[in-house]
């Protein structure tokens, strides 16, 4: 192997390509990591974790630490359908980081395991052989200009507008065509202990306890009601929904104590693209895109980032081809479900049905990973 060959690059350094390197590079793969920027910056997100992503987490010896980082243990979950309440406890916590606890947690993994990671690097383009075998990047590191990175297998993890994947030209398999957009803030409230979801006609919202000792409280809308609305600004918009559909987190938010700047996602229909293709792989959004009123997105991430470093392992055409297959099979029932949702053509008794849908959409995925080995990959000479 030359100095500059790889097992694997991957483009893209938060949950999806953090976890898929550590992976990696735990069964003994040459792995470069690559981004723009390091983890610790910020970025939107829904923040909760399901009992998929908690149990991978546990699984790969994480969770202790992003507890001790100041992430609460999530203890029940209560729906408010209007002016019903229906609270569940939960048997095992789940818990909801703040991304830079979660993805530099993962990066830090990913590190430790031997990963070699550089920032500042802006993936301009694919290389390729004679067959069209893709051989690695082009990239143009700041301070140092552009090189050649090679590697057996190059794994986009670079989001929902992966740069990876319109290189390959990886195909839509599966489109949705309705869409949630969101506005949230992080307000204090320290004995903050369940998920609330909040569901009336034409919105959501929700209370989310995060890191610090505070929640992140969000409202929901159709994207084309964000559209038309959004020009009044983000805190009278988000102010309007959060009476419509919430009102103890609009009341919460009337305290006063916000912490940060309201951010805001406008939305974009769900989909699902091709995985696999030859020398190369999608993880995370870049492959798998579901609406964010599901609040699953991390958790595919770090489900998808244990399918692809197994069948990365022996990195046949089979064995890569069945990482697509488990991952499509774990996803659509839930990207069917989420797009119903995500319609907001429901009143209360229906939204119920369809969270129930939700519910058991997610159960396969639990009992998969469930049924997986030790924590660790086992090592391959």
């Amino acid at each position: 192997m030359r100095d500059d060959d790889y097992d694997a690059v991957v483009v893209g350094a938060r949950c999806a390509g953090s976890a898929t390197a550590m992976l990696m590079a735990r069964a003994g793969r040459r792995v470069l990591l690559l981004d723009r920027v390091h983890p610790a910056r910020d970025t939107l997100s829904t923040h909760a974790l399901m009992r998929g992503g908690v149990l991978q987490l546990h699984r790969w010896g994480l969770l202790p630490g992003i507890v001790a980082a100041g992430t609460p243990a999530v203890t029940g979950t209560s729906f408010h359908y209007g002016d019903r309440v229906e609270t569940i406890p939960l048997t095992e916590p789940l818990y909801a980081p703040r991304r830079p606890v979660l993805d530099t947690a993962l990066l830090d993994a990913a590190l430790a395991a031997g990963v070699e990671a550089r920032f500042g690097v802006d993936v301009t383009g694919l290389t390729s052989d004679r067959t069209g075998r893709v051989t690695g990047v082009q990239a143009r590191v700041r301070g140092r200009g552009d090189e050649q990175i090679r590697a057996r297998l190059t794994v986009g993890a670079d989001g929902l507008r992966s740069g990876v994947a319109r290189a390959v030209g990886a195909r839509t398999t599966w489109r949705g065509t309705a869409a949630s957009a969101f506005v949230y803030g992080y307000w204090p409230s320290p004995a903050a202990t369940r998920y609330q979801w909040f569901y009336r006609p034409g919105g959501s919202a929700g209370i989310i306890p995060t890191n610090d000792g505070q929640v992140c409280v969000w409202a929901g809308l159709p994207a084309a009601r964000f559209a038309e609305e959004r020009s009044a600004g983000l805190d009278v918009l988000y102010t309007r929904v959060l009476a419509e559909v919430a009102p103890q987190a609009a009341e919460l938010v009337a305290g006063g104590g916000r912490t940060e700047p309201l951010r805001a996602f406008p939305g974009t229909p769900a989909r699902l693209r091709q995985a696999v293709g030859a020398g190369w792989a999608l993880v995370g959004d870049a492959g798998s895109f579901k609406d964010p009123l599901t609040a699953h997105g991390i958790t595919d991430a770090l489900r998808d980032a244990e399918l692809l470093a197994r069948a990365a392992l022996p990195g046949t055409p089979a064995a890569l081809g069945g990482y697509e297959r488990t991952r499509d099979a774990l996803t659509v029932p839930l990207l069917e479900v989420a797009e119903r949702i995500a319609g907001y053509r429901w009143d209360g008794a229906q939204i119920r049905d369809l969270l129930l849908a939700e519910s058991a959409a997610m159960k396969p995925e639990v009992a998969y990973l469930r049924a997986l080995d030790q924590p660790a990959l086992e090592r391959v000479a």
